[in-house]
């Protein structure tokens, strides 16, 4: 397919041709030319959208799908077209299926699944066994097949000298360990954030010293082993100071943050509406202020939307029984937009990209098209009529965002919004 996006503003830090309005001409899958303008000579598909804008194609390094085990919450197929609506061309894949993804065979089945659609699909492989946190799984053999990273989603490393051993380990090739910032024993049977809310509610809570106490020990491991961590989805103030102060160390520590835990705080539990029962929990202003700065100060490396689908039966339950999660594909780069500059915005959803083993590719002629359509301007609410995925447990439904997306072009394949 050859198309020409007509009077596009790049947003590619990049790339020459960043903050410049230009004609695009893409054909068989490579940017051709870029110019002022393009005379539409080859009869290829024009493409002319208000306020149009182009940038890299967005990566998403925490998706949840469902598939293998739990396709009535998400299937593969499903899951790839919510995420090419919107925006994202790229997107590595948890392992909270059934079977785990812990051995090159399920790694495999999850990549074939993905063969021939415009989102990349990357498998993140279980760091452990079924994700029990007992035995190390096959880490090199996932590697080899195509596991962008090790990670038990959502379990802590209980063990300690485990993650040493995988930090050691994954070293010899080049891989990526996940550490979730969670330790079970301080935690205990928390559900929310602990503070005033959390009391006033009867709500038991989860303390900020569980999240941080796990980033101070697991710091300290990579202090001594060497090797490459990223920590998911952190939520604290304190959590941001330590990984600023590791940096600084120059430790090869990277870090995420949902993008729920930059748009909400624990006030919306007073509904007691089970779709804010997330982990890790949603926190307090004051975190959300850390949080902010520690992206415009480079601490905080990438914004996900932890796109988690649960089905009714498990979500549209007492509060003590929900399972945590959120979807956040379809509202991550609206509420993204609505906190930061376009320019922000698009970096931090394409940070992380060489980390999880992803080329980036630039906006030049004569690179192959991998790019996301978008406008920012413009404000809505998000509501259900929104939600492309087969589960609708959004955290962010009510709210405010900013921008929308026009749709993506990568691997030869264009995907508009109608």
């Amino acid at each position: 397919m050859n198309i020409l996006l007509k009077e596009t503003t790049v947003i590619d830090v990049t790339s020459k041709h960043h903050l410049k309005k230009r004609d695009i001409l893409i054909e068989n899958g490579v940017i051709k030319k870029i110019a002022s303008s393009i005379v539409n000579s080859t009869n290829a598909k024009e493409i002319k959208l208000p306020n149009l804008h182009v940038s890299q194609g967005w990566f998403d390094t925490s998706v949840s799908f469902g598939e293998p085990g739990f396709e009535e919450r998400e299937t593969i197929k499903n899951g790839l077209k919510t995420a090419a609506h919107s925006g994202f061309t790229h997107v590595a894949i948890n392992t909270n299926t059934n079977p785990v993804t812990d051995n090159k065979s399920t790694i495999k089945y999850l990549k074939s699944e993905a063969v021939n659609h415009a989102v990349n699909l990357y498998p993140i492989g279980a760091l452990t066994s079924g994700a029990k946190g007992e035995h190390l799984a096959e880490l090199f053999d996932m590697k080899n097949e195509g596991a962008v990273s090790f990670y038990d989603y959502k379990v802590p490393i209980k063990n300690p000298n485990l993650l040493k051993i995988a930090l050691q380990y994954s070293q010899t090739f080049d891989g990526l360990v996940q550490s979730f910032p969670f330790e079970k024993y301080i935690a205990q049977k928390g559900m929310v954030n602990e503070e005033v809310n959390s009391t006033k509610l009867g709500l038991k809570g989860i303390p900020s010293l569980a999240e941080e106490l796990q980033i101070i020990r697991d710091l300290y491991i990579l202090e001594y082993t060497g090797g490459k961590l990223h920590i998911p989805t952190i939520s604290t103030k304190k959590s941001v100071s330590l990984i600023k102060e590791a940096k600084q160390k120059g430790l090869n520590i990277t870090c995420s943050v949902a993008i729920t835990n930059l748009l909400l705080t624990d006030d919306v539990l007073e509904s007691f509406d089970t779709n804010y029962k997330l982990l890790p929990p949603l926190r307090t202003n004051t975190d959300i202020k850390a949080l902010l700065k520690g992206i415009k100060e480079g601490v905080i490396d990438a914004i996900t939307s932890d796109h988690n689908p649960i089905d009714i039966e498990h979500k549209k339950i007492e509060f003590d029984h929900a399972l945590y999660g959120s979807i956040g594909l379809e509202s991550c780069f609206g509420g993204l937009n609505s906190l930061f500059s376009t320019e922000t915005t698009v970096k931090m959803l394409t940070g992380l990209k060489e980390e999880f083993s992803i080329e980036p590719i630039g906006i030049e002629e004569n690179n192959n098209a991998d790019i996301t359509l978008f406008n920012p301007n413009g404000e809505w609410v998000f509501s259900e009529k929104h939600i492309l995925s087969s589960s609708k447990n959004s955290a962010l439904i009510k709210s405010k965002l900013k921008g929308n997306v026009y749709g993506i072009f990568a691997n030869k394949k264009l995907v508009l919004n109608k």
